[in-house]
């Protein structure tokens, strides 16, 4: 086990999952990663693997067949996952928000349909709120649902969909007018829809269209695509909790777990290039001896390694403040703030260590090149990450009088 990256006061049983999730990521993901990437290929045997592992259930609780683990043992599976290949956490990611939302918002009766067959990941999650003009802008969402008898209508266009392809799930985020008056805030007139589909591309259902996988730079393997619905009946026993109007609030709750996993998935990345970099600058040689024999080099390695320990703490941080109960919007967003800005950081580094190499598609370190943008904009990007930050500061260190 290396040196960086550790996390006091774990239990036994959490540090058996993770050296059985390492162990998994080193046998079965890091040969491979690179090769299917390069194709754009879906990990199938992979996320098996995950499966047969019990993965797709860390969080759900055992009365519903899951392991009822804690956040932070399922943001160190991540960190594992991520140091592996970044697309794979991407495909459990969306899976656990929508479990998490289930678990925290959904009626008993949404949770005993949906969650066992979550956990045994038969069921595989999406969820969707960003549609293609408003970026950021959440509240600005223009879908639509209706409602009609015991049906309501969804029309609209969702975008930047993770596993809209392969999911059979998804979390629909949608304007609802019905029962809240004119004048009503944008964010208290939202209601999230659980929609079932097919998995696959084209009409998954009547009303629902996923056009197809979106090409991308990088976070290949993983299916990202649009979204579209035009007449989608859903039954309203799948509104989310059985109450319009909290779909906003329960996607923000949603999200601060996906900002704890795009943490760690930046501590993962971060990891990775910092082994490859620390390696590599021992096998080249210049001018008579090792590159890490020369002081630019080791300074180098320092400051990867530093930024590499202060993530990952802060990313345990975050963690754990939700698994106490407490709220950790700040928490989570510095966390994902800091942990993405010293991913790039550190990827970049080891790319300079590389040299030439680390141009070449032969070595590693050029696919986490690609990789490590998605996080800087995943789950909102930094920018978002600030103004969160410092609105919740001045909560807390308001002036009195």
């Amino acid at each position: 086990m290396a040196r960086l990256a550790q996390t006091a006061g774990l239990t036994d049983v959490q540090q058996e999952i993770l050296k059985t999730v390492r162990e998994f990521v080193d046998k079965e993901i890091i040969p491979v990663a690179t090769e299917l990437e390069h194709r754009d290929e879906y990990p199938q045997q992979i996320v098996d693997g995950l499966k047969e592992l019990g993965l797709f259930g860390l969080m759900i609780p055992e009365e519903y067949g899951g392991l009822g683990e804690s956040l932070l043992t399922y943001a160190l599976c991540v960190e594992e996952i991520a140091r592996g290949w970044m697309s794979v956490s991407g495909i459990i990611n969306t899976h656990f928000i929508v479990a998490y939302m289930l678990k925290q918002h959904g009626t008993q009766e949404q949770k005993e349909h949906f969650l066992p067959r979550m956990a045994l990941g038969e069921v595989r999650g999406a969820f969707s709120m960003s549609e293609p003009g408003l970026g950021s802008d959440v509240s600005a969402i223009t879908s639509k649902a209706v409602k009609d008898g015991d049906e309501y209508v969804l029309n609209g266009q969702k975008m930047w969909l993770t596993n809209g392809g392969t999911s059979t799930l998804v979390a629909v985020l949608c304007r609802s007018d019905e029962g809240h008056p004119e004048g009503t805030a944008p964010h208290k007139s939202m209601t999230t829809f659980l929609v079932e589909k097919e998995p696959g591309f084209g009409e998954v259902r009547p009303g629902l269209t996923i056009p197809g996988k979106i090409d991308k730079m990088g976070y290949k393997g993983v299916d990202t695509t649009e979204l579209i619905m035009d007449g989608l009946r859903i039954p309203a026993n799948r509104v989310l909790g059985g109450q319009t109007g909290r779909g906003f609030y329960q996607m923000m709750d949603g999200v601060e777990v996906g900002r704890v996993n795009v943490a760690a998935r930046g501590c993962g990345v971060a990891q990775r290039a910092f082994e490859l970099g620390v390696s590599y600058a021992q096998q080249r040689h210049t001018f008579g001896k090792a590159i890490a024999q020369h002081q630019a080099i080791q300074f180098k390695l320092a400051e990867m390694a530093t930024k590499v320990e202060a993530a990952h703490a802060m990313m345990v941080n975050a963690a754990r403040k939700k698994d106490s109960g407490e709220r950790n919007d700040l928490e989570a967003g510095m966390a994902k703030y800091l942990a993405s800005e010293y991913c790039k950081e550190v990827v970049e580094d080891a790319f300079r260590i590389h040299g030439g190499y680390g141009f070449s598609k032969e070595y590693e370190i050029e696919r986490l090149y690609r990789e490590a943008p998605m996080l800087l904009i995943g789950e909102g990007t930094a920018e978002i990450q600030k103004m969160i930050i410092g609105r919740r500061l001045l909560e807390e260190y308001r002036v009195q009088g």
